[in-house]
């Protein structure tokens, strides 16, 4: 049966040639174009975001104006974890399915490069642009979000959780948001990875909500996602209304890690170097190893 005709998926060969060819594609793209889906993705990728904190939310007791716990679901952690990691995977459903540039994803553009394909200026004109037009499109959803003041729902529970996820990332240290981000980006890599073999969107589907769960799950660091959880606590944190930190039994001293600076130098740069390590190198450079390296002439 013709290959174009079958509704078999691809098989790993073939998976790599697409690769290729994507990457081909996606670094020649117009500078306009891949910067206005490169905020897409950013949004997209916040919208999991969104999701994710407003689902750990209900794990986290809040204090009623007695100083007594409102409310908890008295989940266990693991269960909590898996949750937020489920509902994350809507993120990167829609960057897919969607269609739009996300750099964590677009490290596979390194099997291209490896090819000679691609040249390095325009691999690092893809990421860049890629990068910045993702910052751009999380923090202005991040901003919107802050705007509408769902950080007030649940009597202060999603805010709350905003400010412990943003708190938690910026307290890590440098090589631990490195390797974090390494395992991080081979599982995104892998997700995008696995879609190459797909026919239809609910192939797309399946073979995300795996690989994204898990990283989500096991506490791993995403640059991109990084984009959206440490500005909307951040903005809380400095802007947020007296009210809402009556509710929770909270100061914005509680969190000390959780400022722009640590958002810069202790996460976003040491996840951002995990990412591409653990994206290119060992999911792009891999296969591109196994299936796509010239073959050496016989003797």
């Amino acid at each position: 049966m013709n290959e174009t005709l079958s509704f078999d998926a691809l098989l790993p060969p073939a998976m790599a040639a697409k690769a290729e060819d994507l990457g081909i594609k996606k670094a020649n793209l117009p500078a306009n174009n891949m910067f206005a889906l490169a905020i897409l993705a950013g949004a997209f990728i916040g919208i999991g975001a969104i999701f994710a904190t407003t689902v750990s939310a209900g794990s986290m007791p809040i204090k009623d104006t007695a100083g007594a716990a409102a409310f908890s679901t008295g989940l266990p952690y693991g269960v909590v974890r898996l949750l937020t990691g489920l509902v994350f995977t809507v993120g990167l459903i829609l960057v897919v399915v969607g269609g739009s540039e996300l750099f964590t994803g677009n490290n596979l553009i390194t099997m291209a490069y490896a090819s000679k394909k691609v040249n390095l200026k325009s691999l690092l004109r893809n990421w860049i642009i890629v990068y910045t037009g993702n910052f751009v499109g999380s923090v202005i959803t991040a901003l919107i979000v802050f705007l509408g003041k769902q950080y007030a729902f649940g009597s202060g529970a999603t805010g709350l959780a905003a400010l412990n996820i943003g708190e938690a990332k910026t307290s890590l240290t440098f090589i631990q948001a490195i390797a974090l981000g390494i395992m991080c980006n081979a599982l995104v890599c892998m997700a995008v990875w696995m879609c190459y073999s797909a026919r239809t969107t609910t192939d797309k589907i399946l073979a995300i909500i795996p690989p994204i769960s898990c990283f989500v799950a096991a506490g791993f660091e995403h640059s991109v996602a990084n984009m959206y959880f440490i500005p909307v606590a951040l903005f809380i944190k400095y802007f947020g209304d007296s009210k809402f930190f009556e509710t929770i039994g909270k100061t914005a001293a509680d969190f000390p890690h959780l400022t722009w600076g640590n958002f810069f130098g202790a996460n976003l740069l040491p996840v951002t170097i995990g990412n591409i390590i653990g994206g290119a190198g060992m999911v792009g450079l891999i296969y591109w190893y196994v299936y796509l390296r010239p073959a050496k002439p016989k003797a």
